[in-house]
Order: structure tokens, then C-alpha cells, then sequence
């Protein structure tokens, strides 16, 4: 068997064929595949604005910024997430505290989130940025209804969930990056996501002056709207109306994500399918797997087991040629984290990380790959 790695792009002759229809066009950064992508991904998740930018990283730091982060204050995340969820923050020289998660659904806890805010002063925190992991979402209108009683902003980081939902208090289905309860919502177009770029991020919202914000910051903080000039010198005339950044996503990467949107259904759907075929093969096996109740829809960007052979297991599949990962050390523990704020203990994230492995999980696996990884699994368990 060739070898399985835990994510992989797919790319097809639609694909290429949309890429190269950019490279022979006048564009390579700036054209209309960019409103094109932004446009479909918007329709997508159900909101009114996407903003397209060169990277998630990219698109967490100019939510922060749009939002108005100043130095020093503060902003929670959780530990078990990639390090650019709580690195957003430090670029705006803010400070971050790490919350545990639920040992359930490997996300932030929303119950220690409440008790951090019940005992800290008014105002203590600027922003929340929860972490849609492996692609479950969290009830964010739990999380809104605090915000609206403590007085904090919401970017949701959903790199790992386009296409997940969540049910609301009333029973709706409210899909990620919808903005309906949060402030803005970011992704990721890396290529082991739901769909590729290369490398890309998008940021969504409801609120027009936030996307106006953002979509300033993301070019140079340069506006060429006339309507918007102190003085107007002519059609070559733009200013720079306040420091912004060039993290402006190329015409060629919006035209492979613009392709790639027209599969983002189908994707999803074959991801659910791995993991429901994971689920009830392993289901037998000294393994924790992930939980998916009736409120949420996951969009599995990752399929995690728990093992307290973890260790045993990662090095017997690579024999195989199976690549598993391990997502994520936790932030917490990060040496750059623990000099700034010291050493600090979450128990149940450390437990997780103790015991959690990513298995093979990407929309192109075929049944075989899979059947072979499962195989794989249950030899090394001797059944």
C-alpha cells in the first residue's frame, strides 16, 4: 500500500483547468476569481460578507485588529488548537488566558469560560476565540449570551468546520462562519482542509463596517474609493487612511478555492462517511472516539481517537506506511507561553494530548485506504 498521510489535497481537472484560466489572464493577484471565491463561500455559509486574505493566521490577526484589541488586554482561547488562535492576540500585544476543554467534545469548556468571567473584574476580557476542533462546532449562542452579559467580542475560529452546524435554543441549524453569533468567523484553505488553496484564509461577517475594516487592513489600510478621499486628484488617486497589512489573497489561489467550492458538499459528505465507518469499526476496540450528538453537525476535518497506547499505535502504522498526527501540543505548555505566563495546568487538555492520535482523514481517501488503516488498527489491538 502506498502511504497514507493524515490529511491530503484533492485536485482535479476542473481545478487546473480554473487555475490555468487564471495564470492566462490578466491577473495574478487582485483579478475577480477573489470576489468570485468570496462570493461562493460567503453564499456558502449563509452570511453577507467574505474576505479573503492570504493565510487564516492572516485572518485571526486582522479580526483582532478590526475589532479593536489594544495592548494589554485580555482575550481567552483554549490550549488545544493550532498556535495561531492565542499568537493573533500577541501580535496586538494583548495577553492570553487558556481555558480547559471538555474532555468530550475536545473543545473549550463554555462552563469554565463563564466561571473565569463570573470571578474577574468587569471588563477583565476583551474577546473570547473559541476553537472549532476537528471541525465540531460549538453552540455559539451559549457563548453569545455571555457576551452579551459581560461585554466581550467573538471571532470564531471555524479553520477546522465549514459546512458544521449547530442547533440553537430554538432548534435552528446555524451553520459555521454564518456570523450569527459571533462577531466574525475565520478559516482555512491549507491543504489538508475541506477545500485548498495552497495556502489561504477567509473571514466572515454580518457587520458591513467590520468588513470595511478588514478588508482596509488586508491591503495597506489603502482606499481607492472616491467617496471616501480627503481630496480627489484624479482615477490614479488612492490613499492610505490607516496602517494596514498586504495580506491580499492572489487571484491564482482564489481560483483554485473557487473551483474547489463547487465540491465543498460533496466533500463533506464523503468526510462524514470515513468517519461513520470509523466509528463502527473501531467501536469494539481499547479507543475513544469522537462524539457527534444530535445538536451538531461535524464537519470532520479530523477523525481523533484517544489510546493510552497512543505512542505504541503512531509507530506500529508508520511499519504500515499509515502517517498519522498528533493535534495539538497544547499552546499552554509552549516554551514561548510558559515564559511569558509560567507554568500553568489544564488537566484535561494535558490528558488528551497524552492519549490522542488523528487518523488518515481526507475527502479523496478511497475505501481501501481506509479498509487498510482499520485493518492496521485492529491487528495492533490482536483482533
Amino acid at each position: 500500500m502506498k502511504s497514507i498521510n493524515y490529511g491530503r489535497q484533492t485536485i482535479t481537472e476542473d481545478d487546473i483547468a480554473t487555475v490555468k484560466e487564471a495564470l492566462l489572464s490578466d491577473y495574478l493577484t487582485q483579478g475577480p476569481f477573489v470576489e468570485k471565491f468570496e462570493k461562493s463561500f460567503a453564499e456558502f455559509v449563509q452570511v453577507d460578507h467574505a474576505i479573503a486574505v492570504t493565510n487564516a493566521t492572516a485572518a485571526l490577526h486582522l479580526s483582532c485588529l478590526a475589532l479593536g484589541l489594544q495592548k494589554n488586554q485580555k482575550v481567552i482561547t483554549t490550549s488545544n488548537t493550532f498556535v495561531a488562535s492565542a499568537n493573533c492576540v500577541r501580535y496586538c500585544e494583548g495577553h492570553v488566558d487558556f481555558v480547559d476543554i471538555d474532555p468530550n467534545t475536545f473543545c473549550i469548556d463554555l462552563n469554565q469560560v463563564e466561571d473565569l468571567l463570573k470571578k474577574s473584574p468587569a471588563k477583565t476580557y476583551a474577546g473570547v476565540i473559541p476553537v472549532d476542533f476537528a471541525g465540531y462546532p460549538i453552540p455559539l449562542h451559549e457563548l453569545k449570551t455571555l457576551s452579551e452579559k459581560y461585554g466581550f467580542w467573538i471571532i470564531e475560529d471555524a479553520c477546522h468546520a465549514p459546512g458544521a452546524e449547530y442547533k440553537n435554543a430554538s432548534g435552528k441549524w446555524i451553520k459555521t462562519g454564518s456570523a450569527i453569533d459571533s462577531d466574525i468567523s475565520t478559516f482555512s484553505f491549507h491543504p489538508v482542509k475541506h477545500i485548498a488553496t495552497g495556502e489561504g484564509g477567509m473571514m466572515t461577517t454580518r457587520n458591513a463596517q467590520l468588513a470595511q475594516k478588514l478588508r482596509s487592513l488586508r491591503s495597506h489600510g489603502i482606499t481607492r474609493d472616491a467617496k471616501q478621499f480627503r481630496k480627489n486628484d484624479g482615477g490614479w488617486y488612492y490613499e492610505m487612511q490607516e496602517l494596514g497589512y498586504n495580506f491580499r489573497m492572489p487571484d491564482i489561489n482564489s481560483a483554485l478555492g473557487y473551483s474547489q467550492m463547487k465540491r465543498m458538499p460533496e466533500n463533506i459528505s464523503r468526510r462524514r462517511e470515513i468517519a461513520a465507518r470509523y466509528d463502527h469499526e473501531l467501536k469494539n476496540l481499547p479507543l475513544k472516539t469522537p462524539q457527534a450528538p444530535e445538536n451538531i453537525r461535524h464537519a470532520y476535518h479530523l477523525y481523533v481517537v484517544q489510546t493510552e497506547k497512543r505512542g505504541e499505535l503512531y509507530q506500529f502504522l508508520k511499519t504500515k506506511n499509515i502517517h498519522c498526527q498528533i493535534h495539538y501540543i497544547p499552546v499552554h505548555t509552549q516554551p514561548y507561553y510558559v515564559d511569558l505566563y509560567g507554568q500553568k495546568s489544564l488537566p484535561h487538555v494535558e490528558k488528551y494530548y497524552s492519549q490522542c492520535l488523528s487518523l488518515p482523514m481526507y475527502h479523496g481517501m478511497t475505501v481501501d485506504e481506509q479498509s487498510y488503516v482499520i485493518s492496521a488498527i485492529q491487528e495492533f489491538y490482536g483482533r
